[in-house]
């Protein structure tokens, strides 16, 4: 499967709010969450106004031009921060692939283009959030170097260092 990573432009925000929403993990067996989801003010600030100082957004797309996930990073204030918050100078990231490119490595190369960006921008570290059932993604944020520093709800709070 021939496929490349590049940087999100306007275009994509749109899938992006999809890749948003595909990134809530639901555990098999459940219902969904309604896609009004997306409109509550604690999922919505990982989208909206896309494209502000400091956002890091990476795409993969096949080579027929169909998108097949996204990765992003975005700097929160402490008081208005996400779930994977842990400062201020600390980037989020957030990160999901359509069902159907999971376990092809699509995932690393997005996670490889967004360290890269973020070492080139003068991060450090990077911080998330992932559900510990969603075994998949925790086990490609381990290869990275996410350690868990703390827990929020149900979801574990993971950070890593950017550089080599």
């Amino acid at each position: 499967m021939n496929y490349m990573v590049r940087p999100l432009t306007d275009e994509d925000v749109p899938f992006m709010w999809d890749m948003l929403y595909e990134s809530m993990y639901v555990p098999e067996g459940q219902e969904p969450f309604s896609r009004d989801i997306l409109q509550e003010p604690s999922i919505a600030k990982y989208a909206e106004h896309w494209g502000r100082p400091g956002d890091i957004g990476w795409i993969a797309v096949t080579e027929e031009g169909e998108r097949m996930g996204t990765i992003t990073a975005r700097i929160f204030p402490e008081d208005n921060h996400g779930y994977g918050f842990v400062g201020a100078d600390i980037p989020e990231m957030g990160m999901a692939l359509r069902r159907a490119y999971r376990g092809r490595g699509v995932g690393k190369a997005l996670m490889q283009a967004l360290f890269d960006d973020l070492l080139r921008s003068g991060y450090t570290r990077v911080s998330l959030s992932v559900d510990p059932k969603n075994t998949a993604a925790v086990k490609l944020y381990r290869r990275f170097g996410f350690e868990e520093v703390g827990m929020v709800d149900t979801s574990v709070t993971m950070l890593a260092e950017v550089g080599p």
